[in-house]
């Protein structure tokens, strides 16, 4: 028969299958029966080994369940088991159990029919090359955990070689539910009641044998006719009864009744080598059983066939089987057979290349063949595996069209390559990670799985360019590259193993490697495009929009055009133009076709051809001149071209989504037959796409050359003004199934887990972190979103829906999704634009935001390329509906962690769609009638009459949404739109807005105040507050501004020219008062200060002074609260808040120049003013007075001075660690003069002397001071004449201090030396004589009293002779004169300093120039302490009688005696003259 076979259906890949997580259970062995090698590597192997990858499937009956096993050939100690149901979830992990041997090609997994308990629903028998079998009672996935031990007690583990010799190999095994099938090389066959009753028990193990009797160990040689090895055997069940079937090396063919163990059929077939035995299900009506047999005809040995045989059986008195003579023979010419099952009607044969299938008949002549598209071709035609210079054509037409923006080609090939690659049932997991890992990507596949689609496509997009940079040359040969490691490691890791057959449905799949896939018929235009052009008359749906036969011919002929057309660039292109509309480029969907099918016309596409590039412009010009014939002789047969358009528009009619009324109320769930649906519906959508997509570029073709092809001017204007748009709603129908079918879903938000998922049976914690898992992934598209919202309509629903039902129906379902997509429901909708916004709300609905943006954004660009003369707003508000909705997925959209760039671009896009929205036709109706289901948010008001109203409630509507999002730029712009419509709506009295129009334009201000303030708009903001035209709510505002303007660190903008505060600086003046009484001192920015400035800047220095005192107030009054006297820091922001208020009440008159008191009265000297202020009267100054009695009601100049001084004290003795508060009471000063001294602060304390007290208290103030740095001079009695220029003294008088800014904050450390305080003491007594002339006495008195032996430095002692410049004068003068000192002398027993000093001065008086004897002779000019004198006499007299220095003592006295006598002498000869001369 002919080798020949048609398409008859597609592989479809359940989407999901190559994720799972394997639990590996390591299965243990008992020491009975571990053979003496533990690695398997020299043990003694009496079964065949695996040496092709194995895989088979059971299909359980109740529960419905398919499970299926695979043994991979380079894991042979590896059975992987995964349970698949067609109703349910796919599972997230499958069963893989680790053997201690190698295993054998066979595993038999079945229903627990032997125990029945509901603890171990399933049971598995496996053999190992070392002939042990294992049965294993298996439990649900989720009883084990990952890397465990199968448990012991769920074993059962039987040694064959116990029972059988050693030296017989095992050549078939084969097992049923509690029974263990083995053959053998010397075509032996024994079973195994394994799991049913004890290994000891009688009737455990049976020989089939021919004789009678009982049956007798393998160890012994059956008497029987001799047949060869046991080739292969298969157990069937027919009528309640086990029948094994064996198939021997010799071709013999045997059955053996299990039940009684006797064999009931034998037959030989010769002249072949015979390798495998399939038994198929046997037919009660014909009461046959099919059975097929590999082997290979002993002529050709490479050349395999299937022969297809018949057994017909008799159940009556005894069974009776004969084989029926007729043989069907299939040659497999190309590719190795690997797994054949046997159907009813037909055989299907998997080779390792293609599956195929036979009916079975009896006319061996006129078998048919069908051919089963595998997955490997799709995914090398996705990958552009099929042609080498498909990927170089997308390079060379996306250079032609982008040829005005070279930059925009690199990025645009990358993502078409990108989409390609993740492309439900091309993106394989194991592929990626294993190509990954070939580049040193070394990503563990675990998190790889839990990468979305962004983020695979950011990890793929990384490598390509971090491989070869950017230029788009290496770029294609990178991505050429990349596009085939991963072919070869999808072919790879998908390699096929077997098939699963579900007989009950007629469902047929594919196991593979790591993936599993269930087959479909063709739809009816995939047998147009893929199968065969003459097939066009047996499509009834086609040939009823045909006319008659001629028109059936015209068809045929033009769908050959358009294929051969579409051979050259159809495919390529048709992939731009899907990634042009998703990526919205540069270019338009016009343009691209103009610009190829310029390309199809002259032959050439980009400049500076190459040899490659030559052979395919020859080849395009090949086509052309073929092209041109072709449709000369398609005009010659129908004669006139509109014929031709008219057969085209009917079979565009039979590429329309077909509209399917469905009244059935049957909800689709999430399970594994919905992925397969979905994929379904992406393989028809791409076909019907590119097939329309080829009829777009042919008719452009055909326009162009419409000359050459006597196409005449009404035929062009048909094309473009009819069919064309026909054919770019078609395009752009399939397009949106495409798109919803393959584009992956958004990750889930945390709104999303909020959102209502009723209609996804999604109620339960597991079942939302179900769904956050798919949603992301690049297997979950949105079209599983979709479907769970379709209620299907098809007439094989029910109980099927639990298995997998058959071809036929999955394209019935995929029809009942693509009408419900287009058409809705009940096939309502008129057109796609409004069935759009349905579906967008489905997608808004469930979180796919970017989802319902892309799909209302393509709706929006195919309406507006279609021409024509209306308006693009539709009367019942759909456009309206369109913005409205695209607004919010926009808004929806900044929620998602877009960077700033990208969320600014939608702010304003949201923006600009929510204003469209509310000024289209029908905007008020059509959106008032939006119920709060549909999952967006909802307006919530209705009933506005007028247009103001209707845009007024809108916009606050908008603001309110633009609010909660956060998004203050959108709330401004909608607060200010609803103001300009609040003075017309008001005017409507049934306006539904409640309040005045003060009222609502207070609120709305306020609202913009608010926003403003949000974006930083500082300027807005304040002018939102002046435009308020509520004076309650401007306020509030005002006093908000302040405080966000204080938050900010913005609040010193109160203090510039940019804010006209007109009519508001007493207001913002209290608020920041306010704020400032009630704020931490210590916080920043310090309002007191932003006070003292605002004042300042208002020229208001009376006002800046007294918040400045304020400030120092607040400060003393929480350091005192809080314990902070001592700190230095807080003592000199007082200082600097005094001396800013001193320097303001200079800027005042005089008269003015005064603030009031705090308050609280918490001033320095609080305690003196009355609460109550009072006149500004003159000062009076006493003398006598240590401390004012009585301070003024107002602080002037002069309070806020001494107030600093005091504070200057304070802060001085901080430095050195002494802490002081100043008191109030009586002699507080002088205990602080006091205090300054002690701590070597001199300058302060007579600061404090000068400041504060007069007269008598300043000089005994002045005394007490001296007293107290003479005695600390005492502690060094080095006499030095050391002089040192040292500080200087704050500015004094006799007055008045005047104190101009702050102290000096540095501390210097006193110099505690002795020369240092005697400079101290020099200048300071120097300085302060002037204010009491007996502190030189007082000094002195003091050292001589700590000490009577000091020597009184010499500077001192030169101050008492200060002032004697005629020295007539004797030893008077000012109060420091030398009598004062030589009384000290004497007083303190120092005779000798005091007899030198009384010498010195009467030497002096004698030694007067004869120019001054005149006046020296004046009366009374001269005067001597005698009665000291006396006294000093006295003490030399009693110091010699006493014996005390009596030498020294008699020669002072004669000394003094002898100078007084002479002085006496002088003073009567001078008093003498002077009687002289008054006579």
């Amino acid at each position: 028969m002919g080798t020949d076979s048609t398409l008859a259906g597609k592989e479809v890949p359940i989407i999901g299958t190559d994720v799972f997580r394997w639990i590996e259970l390591s299965v243990p062995s008992s020491s009975s029966n571990i053979p003496t090698a533990v690695d398997g590597t020299n043990a003694t192997t009496i079964a065949p080994p695996t040496v092709d990858d194995r895989a088979s499937c059971f299909v359980l009956e109740d529960p419905s369940a398919y499970l299926i096993w695979r043994i991979h050939k380079l894991q042979p100690h590896v059975l992987e088991l995964l349970e698949l149901n067609a109703s349910k979830e796919l599972p997230k992990a499958g069963l893989r159990f680790i053997f201690p041997y190698p295993l054998c090609p066979f595993a038999f997994v079945c229903k627990n029919e032997i125990s029945r308990n509901s603890r171990f629903p399933y049971l598995l028998y496996v053999l190992t090359v070392t002939g042990v079998a294992y049965l294993l009672k298996i439990r649900n996935v989720s009883a084990y955990a990952s890397s465990a031990l199968f448990p012991a007690e769920d074993l059962f583990e039987l040694n064959v070689c116990d029972y059988v010799s050693n030296h017989v190999p095992i050549t078939a095994v084969t097992a049923t539910a509690g029974c263990v099938v083995i053959g053998r090389s010397d075509g032996s066959v024994c079973c195994f009641r394994l799991g049913v009753i004890d290994t000891s028990a009688p009737g455990f193990v049976h020989e089939l044998r021919d004789e009678a009797g009982v049956s007798r160990l393998w160890g012994l040689m059956s008497r029987g006719k001799m047949v060869g090895a046991v080739q292969d055997m298969e157990i069937s069940e027919l009528h309640g009864k086990r029948f094994v079937f064996v198939l021997h090396s010799d071709g013999t063919l045997r059955i053996w009744d299990l039940s009684s163990h006797s064999r009931v059929f034998n037959h030989t077939v010769t002249g072949a080598t015979f390798r495998r035995l399939w038994v198929g299900q046997f037919d009660p009506d014909s009461s046959t059983i099919p059975l097929s047999i590999l082997y290979k005809h002993g002529l050709d040995e490479e050349l395999e066939m299937i022969s297809l045989h018949s057994i017909l059986y008799n159940f009556g008195e005894r069974n009776v089987f004969s084989m029926d003579p007729s043989v069907q023979n299939i040659t497999l010419e190309e590719g190795q057979c690997l797994d054949v099952k046997i159907t009813l009607d037909k055989i299907w044969i998997l080779k390792d290349d293609e599956l195929v299938s036979h009916m079975l008949t009896t006319n061996v002549e006129e078998v048919e063949a069908f051919s089963y598209a595998l997955q490997e071709e799709v995914v090398a035609d996705q990958l552009f595996q099929s042609s080498e210079h498909q990927a170089d054509e997308i390079l060379q037409i996306a250079c032609s069209i982008f040829s005005s923006s070279k930059e925009d080609v690199v990025p645009f090939i990358s993502s078409i390559f990108l989409r390609k690659l993740l492309l439900p049932g091309v993106h394989h997991n194991a592929a990626l990670h294993a190509t990954l890992a070939e580049y040193s990507r070394h990503l563990p596949e675990s998190d790889l799985q839990a990468l979305t689609a962004d983020g695979l496509k950011q990890e793929v997009l990384s490598l390509i360019e971090h491989e070869v940079g950017s230029e788009k040359l290496s770029i294609l040969h990178s991505w050429k590259c990349f596009l085939t490691r991963y072919f070869h490691n999808w072919c790879k890791n998908n390699a096929i193993y077997g098939l699963l057959v579900d007989s009950s449905t007629d469902a047929v799949g594919l196991i593979r490697k790591s993936s599993v896939s269930i087959f479909r018929s063709l739809e009816d235009i995939e047998r147009i495009v893929e199968g065969s052009s003459d097939e066009v008359g047996e499509l009834t749906g086609l040939v009823d929009l045909l006319d008659d036969d001629l028109e059936c011919e015209i068809l045929v002929e033009l769908l050959r055009c358009v294929m051969s057309f579409s051979q050259q660039l159809g495919k390529t292109a048709s992939s731009i133009f899907y990634e042009s509309v998703l990526t919205a480029p540069v270019i338009s969907s016009e343009d691209i076709v103009h610009c190829i099918v310029k390309i199809l016309e002259t032959g050439s596409c980009i400049s500076g051809p190459n040899e490659k590039e030559l052979i395919d412009h020859k080849s395009l010009r090949k086509l052309s001149a073929e092209m041109f014939l072709s449709l000369q002789s398609l005009y010659r047969k129908a004669s006139a071209w509109s014929r031709i358009l008219n057969v085209i528009q009917g079979f565009l009619k039979f590429l329309v989504p077909q509209k399917i009324i469905q009244n059935f109320d049957t909800e689709v769930s999430s399970n594994i037959s919905s992925s397969i649906i979905v994929h379904t519906t992406y393989q028809i959508s791409k076909v019907m796409f590119e097939s329309a997509w080829d009829f777009l570029l042919f008719l452009s073709y055909l326009v162009d050359i419409g000359g050459q092809v006597h196409l005449s001017h009404d035929d062009i204007t048909k094309i473009q003004l009819e069919i064309v748009p026909m054919l770019q709603e078609i395009i752009f129908e399939w397009l949106i199934i495409n798109f919803f079918a393959i584009t992956p879903s958004a990750p889930a938000t945390t709104e999303d887990f909020n959102s209502k998922l009723s209609s996804l049976h999604i109620d339960c914690n597991t079942g939302k972190q179900l769904w956050n898992e798919k949603l992301g992934r690049c297997d979950f598209t949105l079209a599983f979103i979709l479907l769970l919202n379709v209620r299907s309509s098809s007439t094989d629903h029910g109980h099927l829906l639990k298995r997998f039902p058959n071809m036929q129906s999955f394209i019935n379902r995929m029809r009942d999704f693509i009408s419900w997509i287009i058409w809705g429901q009940s096939g309502g909708s008129s057109n796609f634009l409004s069935r759009s916004i349905d579906l967008a709300f489905i997608l808004f609905k469930h979180g796919q935001y970017e989802a319902a943006e892309q799909l209302l954004m393509m709706a929006e660009a195919h309406l507006l390329k279609e021409k024509t003369s209306q308006s693009i707003q539709e009367s019942d508000g759909g456009w309206c509906i369109r913005q409205h909705l695209l607004g919010c997925c926009l808004l929806a959209q900044v929620q998602c962690g877009l960077h700033t760039t990208q969320k600014d671009n939608k702010v304003f896009d949201a923006i600009r769609c929510f204003f469209r929205s509310s000024s289209g036709n029908g905007a008020s109706e059509a959106l008032q009638s939006l119920s709060e289901d549909v999952g967006i948010p909802y307006l919530g008001f209705s009933g506005c009459a007028s247009t103001a109203a209707w845009k007024l409630q809108y916009y606050q509507w908008a603001m309110q949404l633009f609010e909660r999002y956060s998004i203050s730029e959108g709330a401004c712009q909608f607060a200010l739109a609803a103001l300009e419509q609040v003075d017309e709506a008001m005017k409507d009295e049934n306006n539904p807005v409640n309040g005045s129009i003060t009222t609502t334009r207070g609120r709305l201000w306020a609202n913009v105040f608010i926003f403003a303030l949000d974006l930083g708009r500082y300027y807005d903001a304040y002018c939102a507050i002046v435009s308020n035209p509520d004076e309650e709510s401007k306020y509030i505002c005002l006093r908000r501004f302040i405080i966000v303007l204080y938050e900010q660190g913005a609040i010193k903008i109160l203090c510039s020219n940019k804010l006209p505060l007109i009519g508001l600086v007493e207001k913002v003046e209290q608020e920041l008062a306010w704020k400032a009484e009630r704020s931490d001192i210590s916080a920043k920015p310090n309002l007191y200060k932003l006070l003292y400035a605002f004042q300042m800047h208002q020229h208001n220095w009376r006002r800046a002074a007294n918040y400045m005192y304020m400030y120092s107030t607040r400060l003393r009054t929480e350091a005192a609260s809080k314990d902070y006297q001592g700190s230095s820091l807080m003592l000199q922001e007082r200082l600097n808040a005094l001396s800013a208020a001193i320097n303001s009440l200079h800027l005042v008159h005089p008269a003015y120049a005064w603030i009031d008191p705090p308050a609280n009265g918490s001033s320095l000297l609080g305690e003196h003013y009355p609460s109550k202020k009072a006149k500004r009267i003159p000062e009076d100054h006493s003398d006598n007075d240590a401390e004012p009695e009585r301070w003024q009601s107002c602080i002037d100049v002069e309070k806020l001075e001494n107030e600093f001084v005091l504070t200057s004290a304070e802060y001085k003795l901080s430095l050195v660690n002494v802490k002081w508060t100043f008191s109030g009471k009586d002699g507080a000063l002088s205990d602080l003069a006091e205090l300054l001294v002690n701590n070597n602060l001199y300058d302060m304390a007579f600061t404090i002397l000068l400041r504060f007290f007069k007269g008598s208290a300043l000089k005994r103030e002045l005394e007490r001071v001296l007293s107290a740095i003479s005695l600390r001079c005492c502690l060094d009695k080095v006499e030095s004449t050391w002089v040192e220029e040292h500080g200087q003294l704050v500015t004094s008088s006799k007055l008045e201090m005047v104190v101009h800014g702050s102290p000096v904050t540095h501390h210097t450390t006193p110099q505690t030396d002795g020369s240092s305080c005697w400079a101290t003491l020099k200048i300071y007594l120097e300085k302060y004589k002037e204010f009491h002339g007996r502190l030189p006495v007082i000094v002195a008195e003091t050292l001589l009293r700590a000490d009577p032996q000091i020597e009184l430095p010499l500077w001192l002692v030169q101050l008492f002779k200060e002032g004697q410049k005629e020295r007539m004068s004797g030893m008077s003068g000012r109060e420091s004169n030398p009598a004062s000192l030589f009384q000290l002398y004497v007083s303190y027993g120092r005779y000798t300093e005091a007899t030198n000093l009384l010498l010195e001065c009467i030497q002096s008086f004698a030694s007067v120039r004869p120019a001054d004897i005149i006046r020296r002779k004046r009366s009374f000019a001269a005067w001597f302490p005698y009665t000291t004198i006396e006294r000093l006499l006295y003490q030399l007299e009693e110091l010699t009688r006493k014996g005390h220095m009596v030498e020294q003592c008699d020669k002072l006295k004669r000394m003094l005696l002898s100078s007084l006598q002479n002085h006496l002498k002088t003073l009567k000869v001078d008093s003498e003259d002077a009687i002289s001369v008054s006579s």
